[in-house]
């Protein structure tokens, strides 16, 4: 019994770790897009999860606006 529930820890560790190394995330300021600039990325009832999956951003405390949009360029320049 001992043996069976180490092995339960073990399976899950390692597959939380490996869930960590595959999704890396977006730099926070990449997704500091003004609510009028947005542009769509996802579709109608897409999840948080969803969106970030797809390498977009999520924000759903503007209404009207997408909550899920393309996050700004690496290169793009702002002042």
């Amino acid at each position: 019994e001992a043996r069976v529930l180490w092995l339960l820890v073990v399976v899950l560790v390692l597959g939380s770790s490996s869930l960590a190394v595959a999704y890396q995330g977006l730099a926070t300021n990449l997704c500091e897009v003004p609510p009028k600039d947005r542009v769509d990325c996802g579709y109608p009832e897409i999840t948080s999860e969803q969106c970030v999956n797809r390498g977009c951003c999520f924000d759903s405390s503007i209404h009207g606006v997408p909550w899920c949009f393309k996050p700004l360029q690496d290169t793009e320049c702002r002042f």
